[in-house]
């Protein structure tokens, strides 16, 4: 699992990706205006389109740092998943849908290209930036999940580092097709192929869109916590020799990494009565009250009033050992049946 701390995670990755795009979208689109370039268009829409996002990425976190108060007492943890997914709507209309159109255009009315070598420039340094962000991206990522693959990685990843993470791949990837794409079409007179590599390339975009989407749909909608952290909470509940068994469990995320659980279980009613008389015992309670109704009543007044007490003590002790042993799980209702 991830470490705590989910307020600060996706922070350097979002601000290096804002700042490094937005250099790479001016100087994109301003060689796309002097080339005439169908690619090299795309790819200056595409960083416009990441810049844009990652404002709303970085929108996301800094609200999402708000302290509970009255309307959310359980803090804006949300936001980010809120504007990670405007981001990532963002990257379908923005940047795959005028990508696509541009391309698709291009392809049935192709307009030739002024080649120069300050195309492969601004290539060259878009690639070296865009690799600068997506490294700091993945660097974040493997340090949450050290011991993880790739795959797992990705899989469990926060949406918003996952968002500047995609992003850069695309834009590295982008970056090379769009001087593969370039070069053929000089080489071959046939600028065809620039419009292919700029409808490639919005393909690419609303594919990395839709999976952003429907990860943070899942957010948005109170996932549930990761099954091997519920079995090893659960596994620690029932340790309790108070707590009989788990009946009911329920969790939602609050934000990447934070949870709230509520869970109903059975007491264990022999272990809480050997607990509530471990320094004196049932027969010398009796001895005291035998042919005594006044003192029986009050003996069953004094039980009737410590024992939920009791029950009450303890479950602040259970939910003291989990927060402590699962510092993502930061609310917790136990409740008994």
């Amino acid at each position: 699992m991830a470490s705590s701390g989910s307020h600060i995670i996706g922070f350097w990755p979002v601000v290096s990706a804002l700042v490094g795009n937005s250099l790479v979208a001016v100087i994109k689109l301003g060689i796309a205006s002097v080339s005439g370039s169908s690619s090299m268009f795309s790819e200056g829409i595409h960083s416009v389109a990441d810049t844009l996002n990652q404002g709303f990425l970085f929108i996301g976190l800094v609200r999402s740092r708000k302290k509970p108060d009255d309307d959310f007492g359980y803090g804006y943890g949300r936001e980010r998943f809120f504007w990670a997914l405007l981001s990532a709507c963002g990257i379908f209309f923005v940047g795959a849908g005028v990508t696509l159109y541009h391309g698709i255009m291009s392809l049935f009315e192709p307009s030739p290209i002024e080649f120069s070598v300050y195309i492969y420039v601004v290539l060259l340094a878009s690639f070296v930036i865009e690799l600068w962000t997506l490294y700091v991206a993945a660097r974040s990522i493997r340090r949450m999940f050290p011991d993880l693959s790739w795959r797992e990685r990705l899989e469990l990843s926060d949406p918003t580092t996952l968002a500047v993470y995609l992003e850069d791949c695309v834009a590295v990837v982008g970056v090379l097709i769009a001087a593969f794409s370039i070069a053929l079409s000089y080489y071959t007179g046939n600028y065809v192929w620039d419009a292919l590599g700029s409808l490639i390339i919005g393909c690419m975009l609303a594919g990395v869109a839709v999976l952003l989407i429907m990860k943070n749909r899942f957010y948005l909608m109170g996932r549930a916590m990761p099954e091997d952290l519920k079995e090893e909470i659960v596994a620690l509940l029932v340790r309790d020799p108070v707590i009989e068994k788990v009946l009911v469990f329920k969790s939602t995320t609050l934000d990447f990494n934070v949870y709230r659980l509520s869970c109903e279980v059975e007491i264990n009613g022999p272990s809480l009565l050997k607990e509530m008389y471990k320094r004196s015992t049932l027969r010398s309670q009796f001895d005291e009250i035998k042919n005594d109704f006044e003192e029986f009543k009050r003996f069953c007044v004094h039980y009737s009033d410590r024992m939920p007490r009791l029950i009450g003590k303890h479950i602040d002790i259970v939910e003291a050992k989990l927060m402590k042993k699962f510092p993502s799980v930061r609310h917790i209702d136990i409740e008994v049946n």
